[in-house]
C-alpha cells in the first residue's frame, strides 16, 4: 500500500489521482466497504503517536530522499519514509520472527500494504518480486507459509508439524542427489537488504519456526506464486477468520480476505498468545501504523461525504 522529482510518470499521477479521491472524498456505493468502514476495530490499538502522518496531508507531497520521486508519507520502490515524514518518528517494531513477502509482479506498488511491514519491522522484514524466490533448501522445518488450503494447520500445531518435516530431512539427507539443480535465488531485494538467510540472528526464544513467508497480491493472483516448486513442502498455515478493514476490497472476495499488512498482524498476535503462550499487551499494534491511519482518514472522508 503506498504513496517523483519533477517529472511524474502517468501511473504514478494515476495512483495519486486514486489516494486523493480516497482521502478527500470517497463516495462509492459498494455497500460492503461502506459496512467495514462503519466499524471501528482499529479503535484499541496501542499506537505510537501518529502527530506526523497528521501534518503530512497538510504538507502535501514530498521527494523521496533515495530516488527524489514525489510520494505523500512514504516512497513504496524506496521503502523509506519521505522528507515530511522524520524517520526518527516513525516507531520501530520488533518481531519474532523473519517474515518474507513474496510480491506478485502485476500487483501495484502504490496499493500494497506490503510496504508498510518494511518500513515499521525493516531489520525483519525482506519483500522480493516474484519468480523472486528465496533458496529455502535445508531450512524447510523452520519456515511456514501463510496460505489458507486442504493441507493448512493452526498456529497450535506447529510444533508437531515442524517436528516431523525436521524428522524427515535428517532421513532424507544421505539420499539427497548433490547434482540436482539448485533451486534459483533472485538479487532483487529492497536496498540494503541481507539476502543469506544463514547470516540472521533469530530473536524466537528458541523456538522450532524462525521465518514467515506472505504473498502479496491479489487473491486471483496467488496461484502462479503458491503453486511455484521452490515453495512446496513448506508447512502452509490458516489465520483465524478475521474482517479486514481494507478499504481496496476485493470485489467478489469475502470480507475474510485480509490485506497483507492485517495478515502479518493477525498472525503474529495469534503466534504470540497461542504458541509463545505469553500475554498479548500490543507489541505489535504498530505494524498497523499507517494502515489505521489510513483507515480513519478515508473513514471520515465517507462521513463528510454524507453530510
Amino acid at each position: 500500500m503506498s504513496f517523483n522529482s519533477p517529472v511524474i510518470s502517468e501511473d504514478d499521477q494515476k495512483n495519486h489521482q486514486g489516494m486523493k479521491r480516497n482521502f478527500e472524498g470517497l463516495n462509492s456505493s459498494d455497500s460492503q466497504t461502506t459496512s467495514m468502514l462503519q466499524e471501528t476495530p482499529l479503535e484499541n490499538l496501542h499506537l505510537a503517536p501518529q502527530t506526523v502522518l497528521e501534518r503530512a496531508p497538510k504538507q502535501g507531497r514530498s521527494k523521496c530522499p533515495r530516488c527524489n520521486s514525489s510520494r505523500m508519507f512514504y516512497c513504496y520502490t524506496c521503502y523509506v519514509p519521505v522528507e515530511t515524514v522524520p524517520t526518527g518518528e516513525i516507531p520501530v517494531v520488533k518481531l519474532p520472527l523473519k517474515i518474507d513477502i513474496i510480491k506478485h509482479p502485476n500487483e501495484t506498488d502504490g496499493k500494497s500494504t506490503a510496504v508498510h511491514a518494511k518500513l515499521l519491522a525493516p531489520e525483519e522484514v525482506t519483500i522480493y518480486t516474484y519468480p523472486c524466490i528465496p533458496d529455502y533448501e535445508g531450512m524447510r522445518h523452520e519456515i511456514a507459509l501463510i496460505f489458507p488450503g486442504p493441507n493448512s494447520v493452526s498456529i497450535n500445531d506447529i510444533p508437531l508439524c515442524l517436528q516431523n518435516k525436521s524428522k524427515k530431512k535428517v532421513g532424507c539427507d544421505e539420499d539427497e542427489d548433490s547434482s540436482a539443480e539448485p533451486v534459483l535465488k533472485c538479487a532483487k531485494t529492497e536496498s540494503g537488504s541481507e539476502s543469506d538467510l544463514g547470516e540472521h540472528q533469530f530473536h524466537s526464544r528458541n523456538a522450532p519456526l524462525k521465518r514467515i513467508v506472505f504473498i502479496d497480491s491479489t487473491w486471483n493472483q496467488t496461484n502462479k506464486i503458491i503453486t511455484d516448486e521452490r515453495l512446496q513442502g513448506l508447512l502452509q498455515i490458516e489465520l483465524k477468520s478475521r474482517k479486514t478493514c481494507f478499504w481496496r476490497h476485493q470485489k467478489g472476495k469475502p470480507e475474510t480476505y485480509l490485506s497483507t499488512i492485517e495478515a502479518i498482524y493477525y498472525f503474529l498476535v495469534d503466534y504470540h498468545k497461542e504458541f509463545l503462550k505469553e500475554k498479548y499487551e500490543g507489541q505489535y499494534d504498530n505494524l498497523l501504523f499507517f494502515f489505521s491511519f489510513m483507515y480513519k482518514l478515508i473513514k471520515n472522508a465517507k462521513s463528510a461525504g454524507k453530510d
